[in-house]
């Protein structure tokens, strides 16, 4: 009865976010087994048995633009499998991760790593990779230190000014 019944493929739940000379992407599965990423000039497909039940999750990705992949790599951890994808034109910014509009019902954009880095000066950036790579190496989240610069509170800020109404 059973004989003809093949497993359906599940896609794997992702996040990614735009870099000046990458793309990132997260594959979140968790205890991933037998993890295969392949890059193409425009693709990426990423497989992987996961989870308790070890669920089969296949998921192909058009891209946006092109990517260098010999370049692009990844990395598997016990929560995710983490894809660096080079960019082919570093400094072009992508709008979102695939070829057409259509909205992927497994693919988010990772808010928490987005940054504007259009208007950004290349010195800037680097700034911002070195200050990345640093958080990355520490250890949890409640060894960070305060970063937000405590302000006297005697300094007048510009924005407390009144607003003018609108009209």
């Amino acid at each position: 009865m059973f004989a003809g019944l093949h497993l359906k493929m599940h896609p794997a739940l992702a996040k990614w976010y735009d870099k000046r000379d990458s793309v990132i992407i997260e594959f979140c599965v968790a205890d991933s087994k037998d993890v295969k990423v392949n890059f193409d000039k425009t693709k990426c497909a990423f497989s992987c048995l996961g989870g308790a039940d070890n669920e089969k999750h296949e998921n192909e990705i058009e891209l946006f633009e092109a990517i260098d992949e010999n370049e692009s790599k990844h990395k598997r951890t016990d929560r995710s499998v983490l894809c660096y994808l080079r960019k082919a034109q570093p400094g072009k910014a992508w709008p979102r991760l695939t070829k057409d509009k259509t909205k992927l019902s497994w693919l988010k954009v990772d808010f928490n790593n987005w940054k504007d880095w259009e208007d950004d000066s290349e010195e800037e950036m680097g700034n911002f990779d070195q200050f990345s790579d640093m958080m990355n190496n520490m250890g949890g989240e409640n060894d960070l230190p305060d970063l937000d610069g405590a302000e006297d509170d005697d300094s007048a800020d510009s924005d407390d000014e009144k607003m003018p109404d609108l009209e």
